[in-house]
């Protein structure tokens, strides 16, 4: 994986995104929020700590890692 030197940037500098989550969240906020950004790359953020680091992955990244999910390559770590 490509590493980004803003990877782990405060997520309020990456100005005005739109964040959004899953509709499978739990109401304790214990999930991950994503924002596309002007760049084309995605940020990734713990919603329960919105200022803190956001990680920023290409779109390649993220379609790499969502298809990951999709066919099952992360169920043992749900366990």
């Amino acid at each position: 994986m490509q590493q980004h030197e803003d990877n782990g940037i405060p997520a309020d500098r990456l100005g005005a995104v739109a964040w959004r989550k899953s509709s499978a969240s739990n109401p304790s906020g214990d999930c991950i929020e994503v924002a596309a950004l002007d760049s084309g790359a995605v940020a990734v953020r713990n919603s329960r700590d919105p200022q803190g680091p956001a990680l920023v992955y290409t779109r390649a990244e993220i379609a790499a890692f969502i298809l990951g999910a999709k066919d099952g390559e992360f169920d043992d770590l749900t366990a």
